[in-house]
């Protein structure tokens, strides 16, 4: 028969806090007692009262001069302020995450909202969670939510904080979300299921599904255990709920090939050893004791291990951390990273599994502290290493500019680029690139030093020939681009299509005759441009910006014919004559004999370049594509009208 124990049965990290301080508390003989059980085990609290603490039920119960040990199930402000008016020492062994929902419904009261919990309404740490503030709305399933918000018009507009206690499952909890998303226009949502709990749950299901039968081990106080048991049910034909070894139905083991075991969060590992000891039918006798028993299951731990932990609680300037051990784990804000955009309380949640280095032990006062920056750094050192030996691309934060360059920081390492590396041009300012985020290569590392330098500029020229080799590869005639304008010379403007610089002639800029390509683009404008032609070897290419499936001949002939008056435009003064544009993309000629209604002896005597006038149409030739105009006639014309209206 194979036998598969779930690694996460046995003490959660809340309980387990809970019973070491009640073992400490009664090593040192200190008079105390639990103010209620301080888990769901009746066999731990009956070994603890053999042992000199008892437990009470109430304030007034507690006798005269003892002290009180809060369970990891927390209790009420009016229990803290009870034990406070009494002058009763308190040994607070609430479970962090159970604290940080009374602080979260606490404080949603204090600015006007309404707490809403989900959870079952007579659990303990509901109970306690609802007396930290006046108003707080209980609801056991995500329907009871739902008909609550429907109970009244305006409710749903009502500022409700949401948080959930691990009672309520983790299918019922994310229906009671939905419901809040769906419903409520002011709703404040915190996911406070205990992600250890979530675990445990997760890995019975897939246990139960894999196994023939399911031992589910815990007090039948226990609601969590409850829902385990309900959970592998749902997998399993064969499962049985027990709270100790003697409770072991023989029938269990007749025929299953595979027996998964589980326990609740509140079973300790002793009663969780004796199951299976039964189970291979190498009953012993446990000569060890109940704190033998626990101090056994606590690893040691030493300056310089690296260890995994998981996130419990969260503050401004720390993190508390579970390690597994008899020992309370922190990490200070300092301790965190190197980065300094990162933000501690952003970057992590509770239930997340951090990789750190033991920094001190204090075995006296059971607190470790632990540095994730360091450990990071080592990685980070080998990260840089091993980009520089593969020429990879890194991602930096430049932070600051000197003389020489500018300064980034890739994963808290500090990476010098020198001025000649940024890839900025010679006059452009370095401080430009000060709060942006860059990609380089690092082309020099020196550990010992602690100096790297990097190079952008490497890494934009070898994109910028990607993409350069991309368009060469894919070049045809006629193929549209989008460009962006680099810089104009008189004869035409240098666009950026992409890694490739094409040029623009100037007669292809613009169908109207321009004297320079300022008067119809700028610099850094984007424009639809279009190959006319290329040259592979030369690596030249020419482009157009003119739609050439508009013909301004045909439109003129469109809009135009002989004898017709038009306005047009003064283009070109030549000796003979001047040129007017009289729609874009198509010039007449004004004959100098036909500028005006007397001899002129220059053109320039009557006309200006830029200047519009009226002339006459007085003749096309289509073939040569070429126009006649007369400002005389047109002047006539005028004269003319005129004698015949007076």
């Amino acid at each position: 028969m194979k036998v598969l124990q779930a690694k996460s049965a046995g003490f959660c990290y809340g309980v387990r806090r809970a019973v070491e301080m009640a073992e400490q508390t009664v090593e040192a003989g200190t008079p105390c007692v639990m103010l209620g059980p301080i888990i769901h085990n009746a066999h731990v609290v009956e070994e603890f009262a053999r042992r000199g603490m008892g437990c009470v039920s109430s304030v007034e119960e507690v006798p005269e001069g003892c002290a009180v040990l809060i369970r990891s199930h927390g209790e009420s402000r009016a229990v803290y302020q009870a034990l406070e008016e009494k002058g009763i020492p308190v040994l607070d062994a609430t479970c962090p995450n159970v604290s940080r929902i009374h602080d979260l419904v606490r404080k949603a009261e204090e600015n006007g909202r309404i707490p809403v919990i989900i959870g079952r309404k007579s659990h303990p740490e509901v109970v306690a969670t609802a007396g930290w503030c006046r108003g707080a709305i209980v609801l056991e399933t995500a329907e009871e939510l739902e008909k609550w918000l429907k109970q009244g018009e305006n409710r749903y507009d009502l500022p409700i904080t949401l948080v959930c206690q691990t009672t309520a499952s983790k299918e019922n909890w994310k229906k009671s979300v939905e419901i809040a998303k769906k419903l409520c226009t002011n709703a404040e949502i915190f996911d406070t299921m205990c992600s250890a709990t979530y675990h445990r749950q997760a890995e019975a299901v897939s246990l139960a599904k894999e196994c023939d039968a399911m031992i589910v081990i815990g007090d039948h106080a226990s609601s969590n255990t409850r829902h385990l048991a309900e959970l592998c049910e749902a997998e399993c034909n064969n499962v049985v709920w027990i709270e100790q070894a003697a409770e072991l139905p023989e029938h269990l083991l007749n025929g299953a090939a595979c027996v998964g075991i589980t326990a609740g969060a509140s079973t300790p590992g002793w009663i969780i050893k004796e199951v299976k000891n039964k189970m291979s039918e190498e009953i012993m006798e446990i000569e060890e004791s109940f704190k033998e028993m626990l101090e056994k299951s606590i690893k040691t731990l030493n300056t310089g291990d690296k260890v995994t932990c998981t996130v419990v609680n969260i503050t401004p300037t720390e993190l508390q951390v579970e390690l597994g051990t008899k020992h309370t784990g922190y990490i200070s804000e300092t301790e965190f990273s190197d980065d300094p955009s990162v933000k501690m309380a952003e970057a992590v949640k509770i239930g997340d599994q951090l990789e750190c280095v033991v920094q001190r032990v204090n075995d006296q006062d059971g607190i470790v502290t632990l540095s994730k920056k360091k450990l990071d750094a080592n990685r980070n050192w080998e990260m840089i290493e091993e980009a520089q030996a593969n020429k990879t691309v890194v991602e930096g934060y430049i932070k600051e500019q000197n003389k020489g360059g500018v300064v980034a920081n890739v994963k808290g390492i500090r990476v010098f680029i020198p001025a000649s590396q940024t890839g900025l041009r010679r006059n452009e300012p370095m401080d430009s690139l000060v709060g942006t985020t860059a990609r380089m290569h690092i082309t020099e590392v020196n550990r010992g030093r602690r100096r790297v330098v990097g190079s952008i500029r490497s890494v934009a020229a070898e994109e910028r020939a990607a993409k350069a080799q991309a368009i060469w590869d894919n070049i045809e005639v006629d193929k549209h681009y989008t460009g962006t304008v680099k810089s104009l010379t008189s004869y035409g403007a240098f666009v950026d299509i992409g890694g490739v610089d094409g040029m623009v002639h100037i007669s292809e800029l613009s169908w109207s005759r321009i004297k320079h390509p300022s008067e119809v683009v700028s610099v850094g404008d984007t424009l639809d441009v279009y190959v006319i032609k290329y040259d592979p070897e030369r690596k030249k290419i020419s482009l157009g910006v003119k739609d050439r499936t508009v013909s301004p001949w045909q439109n003129f002939m469109d809009t135009c014919k002989v004898g017709d008056i038009v306005t047009v435009k003064i283009v070109k003064l030549m000796s003979f004559g001047a040129f007017a544009e009289i729609v874009p993309g198509v010039d007449g000629l004004i004959h100098i004999s036909q500028i005006a209604d007397h001899r002129v002896e220059k053109p320039e005597d009557e006309l200006a370049e830029g200047q519009t006038v009226e002339v006459k149409i007085t003749d096309i030739n289509e073939e040569t594509k070429k126009v006649s105009l007369s400002r005389r006639a047109a002047l006539r014309d005028a004269e003319d009208e005129y004698d015949d209206e007076d």
